[in-house]
């Protein structure tokens, strides 16, 4: 079928997405777009919103956009996201190939990228992880830890993202960013988060260089092979330069290790047998880094504070409705989430 034969009565589009303009827009950069276009929310996503992009023949695509409604631009810049993926195509980190960037808002309302399809398995939640070959799970870890390493060993000049931002203070500026964020946008008083900052603003360990940052890097945020191997790494919207051992910590945050001394969530994909621990996961990275990973568990506590001031404007976002077709009720649990988040890096940070 091409572009012009057969039904193009597109179905309805879910909200965020003027099929017309996009099919049209789309159509010029695809040779042979079999329409009508489909396109479906892909779940999971809490910030800017992606849908999966089906043509008449089956072929798929991937749309990130920003939210519908109240939106944070620093938060949501689609543009930056394009950016980052397009400069490191051609280096060891794997990422999705580029279709287009579109800044025209008339287009869809808001600026809008499009990436090919990566065949793959993004392991979202334990569910998914139990379904994955044992024999695969441990290479999965390893192929996820050696992509993060090899992300940090990335020069940002090389790539052409050495003014993707400030490459010193980085946990200074994010504890200032976030913080900031939290002031002019949430509707409550957080008396813990606010005591949090200033105990990790107080001390804050020293930079050991400086390289590219992912701001969301976990298993969940990749797309895996199915021979264990990272796809394609994504979701790229938190992306800065600075302090890389804020990803590593990231990472071991959200690691399922229920031996650990440390917080754990229980529900995340790594808990699943035969993905290993938290302290193999570091152990790994060690060998890959030369950094002095000594002050990590300060990290991981930024890292749940960090977390903690992003739900916050998640829960912002689902009042006010900002979040597309997204079922309201998933944001039932984010209070007390952000209260769980708060009391762990209180833990840590005391030595519990």
């Amino acid at each position: 079928m091409s572009g012009s034969g057969g039904d193009t009565t597109a179905p309805e589009a879910p909200t965020g997405i003027s099929p017309g303009p996009v099919t049209a827009w789309l159509a010029e950069r695809v040779p042979d777009l079999a329409r009508p276009l489909s396109f479906e929310l892909i779940t999971g996503g809490r910030s800017n919103l992606t849908f999966r992009v089906t043509d008449a023949e089956g072929r798929r695509w991937v749309l990130r956009r920003p939210p519908t409604g109240h939106v944070l631009a620093s938060a949501h810049d689609v543009a930056r996201e394009h950016r980052i993926i397009a400069a490191l195509t051609d280096t060891p980190v794997p990422v999705p190939p580029l279709v287009g960037l579109c800044t025209d808002e008339s287009v869809n309302g808001a600026p809008f990228y499009v990436m090919g399809w990566v065949d793959g398995i993004v392991v979202r939640d334990r569910a998914i992880a139990e379904t994955v070959d044992p024999a695969v799970r441990p290479v999965m870890t390893r192929s996820l830890v050696d992509t993060l390493a090899d992300l940090h060993a990335l020069d940002p000049d090389a790539v052409g993202l050495g003014d993707l931002g400030r490459k010193q203070d980085y946990v200074a500026r994010q504890l200032r960013r976030w913080k900031r964020q939290v002031d002019e946008g949430s509707d409550r008083e957080l008396p813990l988060l606010h005591e949090l900052h200033d105990r990790l603003a107080a001390d804050i360990p020293p930079q050991q260089g400086a390289g590219i940052v992912h701001g969301d890097y976990r298993l969940d945020n990749c797309m895996m092979g199915h021979d264990g191997h990272v796809a394609a790494v994504l979701d790229w919207e938190l992306c800065t330069l600075g302090d890389v051992l804020a990803d590593l910590a990231g990472m071991v945050m959200w690691w399922g290790d229920a031996d650990s001394p440390r917080p754990a969530f229980p529900e995340v994909p790594t808990a699943a047998e035969g993905f290993g621990t938290a302290e193999e996961v570091i152990a790994r990275y060690a060998e890959r880094s030369p950094r002095d990973l000594s002050r990590l568990d300060w990290y991981i506590a930024f890292q749940y504070w960090r977390l903690a001031c992003i739900s916050e404007g998640v829960r912002v976002r689902y009042a006010l409705g900002a979040m597309g077709d997204q079922d309201p009720a998933e944001a039932a649990g984010v209070m007390e989430r952000i209260d769980r988040l708060l009391d762990n890096a209180d833990r840590i940070l005391s030595g519990a």
